[in-house]
């Protein structure tokens, strides 16, 4: 007997919050610089890379940092572009085989003046040239937290990898813990100050990394929600907090949907609470601080804009789902 839903209703998490759409107006001449860049590296085969080109990774960051400078937009269109490429590579890698060209990765990220070895992999010359055009354009204090936060993320990819060769399914909070840094999103929650000068006290405040983190803890429901089906249908939903959540509480789909919708509505509620308890650095201090939560805000509206926009998680249903809220459940494919 069939007891798997037709359909999975998917709740609108975004309808209450505050910071509207918008998009960077250099986000068209932007985007074919970067393209360029990557298709220059040849890093996919072309049907994987015609998949890639359809995800419009510049547009996500477009949509994220509307009112960053063209050099600043380029910046984070190639750093984009270097995580999906990382994870559409180790997501067909073994654990070790991941490990190894991560390593190449971390050393291009830190050593960005480096020449690259002789028939090494070609993203240690990706990221060697995505690093240095990073180092020459954001601003002395975020260069330590970009390097910082792009290494915990590959360190966190390749421990991803290990997990997918175990079908390894974590708890709801070590899932939101690790997702912050495998999704990259902590490198993006970084970046949001790549034209700011904030320094240690501010951005390490406990009610600024309380922010910081809730904004990824954001963004992990809203993405977790939305490529569940997908991954459900290829097999790989072990790492969405939907799959956790049912396994963690004996839920089926729509109780977990619900369950995570749930969370969801808490997260605002301790995201928008939480302005209220950053303290006051004067007057000069506060305005940048102000900026820079904007930056966390317009990264929870971007990401869900752009998970409807795009088909890499609806296929060309998006608007449509948007409005109904329904997701016909698609049959899993074979793993053979």
């Amino acid at each position: 007997m069939e007891t798997r839903p037709k359909m999975i209703y998917l709740p609108d998490t975004m309808a209450n919050w505050p910071w509207p759409r918008a998009i960077n107006p250099h986000f068209e001449a932007v985007k074919i610089e970067a393209d360029a860049w990557l298709h220059s590296f040849k890093p996919l085969n072309p049907k994987t890379l015609d998949a890639f080109d359809k995800c419009n990774a510049a547009y996500l960051v477009a949509l994220a940092n509307p009112t960053v400078s063209r050099e600043h937009l380029r910046v984070g269109c190639e750093v984009m572009n270097m995580q999906l490429v990382v994870d559409e590579v180790t997501d067909i890698s073994t654990g070790a085989g991941a490990n190894g060209i991560l390593d190449i990765a971390i050393d291009a990220l830190h050593n960005p003046h480096k020449i690259r070895p002789e028939g090494e992999h070609i993203f240690g010359e990706m990221m060697r040239q995505c690093s240095a055009r990073a180092m020459q354009t954001i601003s002395i204090t975020c260069q330590r937290r970009f390097i910082d936060s792009f290494t915990a993320y590959l360190r966190a990819v390749a421990a991803e990898a290990i997990d997918r060769e175990q079908r390894h399914c974590r708890s709801i909070d070590d899932h939101f813990k690790h997702r912050r840094e495998s999704s990259g999103i902590m490198v993006w929650l970084v970046l949001c100050g790549m034209d700011m000068d904030l320094p240690d006290e501010v951005f390490y405040h406990p009610a600024i990394v309380d922010m910081f983190e809730c904004t990824a803890d954001l963004i992990t429901v809203d993405n977790d929600m939305i490529s569940y089906n997908r991954e459900q249908a290829t097999g790989i939903d072990y790492n969405s907090l939907i799959t956790v959540v049912m396994l963690e509480f004996g839920l089926d789909i729509g109780s977990a949907m619900g369950w995570a919708a749930a969370y969801h509505t808490k997260l605002e509620k301790r995201f928008t609470d939480g302005l209220a308890k950053i303290p006051s650095w004067g007057p000069s201090t506060d305005i940048v601080v102000k900026k820079y939560i904007d930056g966390l805000g317009n990264w929870v509206r971007a990401s869900d804009c752009w998970s409807f926009d795009i088909q890499r998680y609806l296929g060309t249903m998006g608007a449509e789902i948007q409005q109904s809220r329904l997701v016909p459940l698609l049959s899993k494919k074979s793993q053979s």
